[in-house]
């Protein structure tokens, strides 16, 4: 008869796992080639059939439960050992009918109307800045750092993400930006210092807009720096800028069209874009259930294959396209790390169940950008095919100007956050 014993058996090939069932039998899978270990115990003999009738979500749930505990190491080192072996895991029948099924569905989880799109985000994002200070950056940066050589703080690489896309966009003073989904308001106040540009940041997250507001007025900025609580399909008018970070994860397979169609609309003559996401290197796919039930309602990273189809029929230039391959995974161990080193405070303010649901989230996405096929991609588009100079050699020089006077506004800008989210 099939059983959690089995599929674990053909499952682990690398690295080692040690499994005390409910009874207190020890198990160990795999060995035969080196890798990471991990050492789990059963609680109750209901975890185990979940587990092997749906593996991927039941596991994490068994471990927010308590069901599923670790008895030597951390959660990190079972969800290595998952993804040094996921290659197996994804052959087993369980895990071939339940992305089967996803595959099946995916539009009806991905279905972002505006209504739905709101609720998405207050799940994720208004559930309180005390939790984010515990491991974000101090400008509350909630996307991926750029690393250039992987040895930078978390605060210095969230100040060369900013650097490198203000450069990207090749700023004017006087221009126009949009920044469709702001967050906490640390891109649009820093494009804003670096050229004398005129920012619009949009979110559907009201906690992340107060925070950007209050930041613009103790900058002094609020004039020309301004952010709204609307959706990017009800801006109107023109600019000559567009940035969107982490945003295009929330659209839907079946939105991404008609989000380029508007990235083109809200586009002035000769105007840019930069579109930075998550992405994979693989086929189109779907959002794991535990992602997609308890983290990101509603998200979905394309493919770079379903992005650049839905781009195309726009008439939009494709300007450049850059891909970041490990950077979001050096981004998660600092922030894993700092969840960690702050447990007891999250414990604190979110309680035990939602601690082991972070550690979970931080946890697999890490190893999902360092061991699985997931990546960031930054597109380039505009409206003419010399929006921007045809070589890259203009982003390392305007780089270096911004750096030349960086440091005389960016401690006010990464400042205005502690002030702005303490009142």
């Amino acid at each position: 008869m099939p059983s959690l014993y089995g599929l674990l058996d053909n499952a682990i090939k690398i690295g080692r796992l040690t499994m005390t069932d409910a009874k207190g039998a020890v198990h160990v899978f795999g060995g035969k080639e080196p890798g990471p270990e991990a050492a789990i115990r059963f609680t109750t003999r209901a975890a185990e059939w979940k587990i092997f009738l749906n593996p991927e979500l039941n596991a994490a749930e068994a471990y927010m439960d308590g069901e599923l505990v670790m008895d030597s190491g951390s959660i990190h080192d079972l969800i290595k050992v998952f993804y040094a072996n996921k290659r197996h895991f994804d052959l087993s029948p369980s895990q071939i009918f339940w992305r089967g099924l996803s595959r099946k569905i995916r539009r009806f989880h991905q279905n972002n109307v505006l209504s739905r799109s709101r609720a998405n985000v207050k799940a994720h994002y208004d559930i309180g800045e005390d939790l984010y200070k515990l491991f974000l950056d101090r400008d509350m940066q909630y996307s991926c750092a750029y690393f250039p050589d992987g040895t930078a703080t978390i605060e210095e690489a969230q100040t060369l993400k900013k650097r490198h896309i203000a450069a990207k966009l090749d700023l004017k003073a006087g221009q126009q930006v949009l920044d469709i989904g702001c967050g906490w308001g640390g891109l649009a106040l820093y494009l804003a210092h670096v050229a004398d540009v005129e920012v619009l940041g949009v979110t559907l997250s009201e906690r992340q807009l107060a925070v950007a507001r209050r930041r613009a007025d103790i900058l002094g900025v609020s004039d020309r720096v301004k952010f709204e609580l609307i959706d990017y399909r009800e801006v109107q008018g023109t600019f000559d800028r567009i940035v969107s970070v982490g945003m295009l994860e929330h659209v839907g397979v079946q939105y991404l069209a008609p989000y380029f169609l508007t990235v083109r609309d809200r586009l002035a003559d000769n105007g840019v874009a930069l579109i930075h996401s998550i992405s994979t290197k693989s086929p189109p796919g779907v959002t794991g259930p535990f992602i997609r039930k308890y983290i990101f309602p509603g998200g979905y990273a394309p493919s770079l294959s379903e992005t650049i189809v839905a781009l195309e029929p726009t008439g939009l230039w494709l300007l450049d396209c850059e891909i970041w391959r490990c950077h979001y995974g050096y981004t998660l161990q600092h922030w894993r790390k700092r969840f960690l080193d702050n447990r007891e405070a999250a414990v604190t303010i979110m309680g035990e169940r939602f601690c082991r649901m972070w550690e979970l989230y931080l946890s697999i996405a890490e190893c999902v950008f360092l061991q699985g096929s997931s990546n960031v991609f930054q597109l380039q588009i505009g409206r003419e095919r010399d929006g921007v100079p045809i070589t890259r050699d203009y982003i390392g020089e305007e780089e270096a100007r911004i750096a030349e006077g960086e440091t005389e506004f960016l401690e006010r800008v990464v400042a205005s956050a502690a002030q702005a989210l303490e009142e």
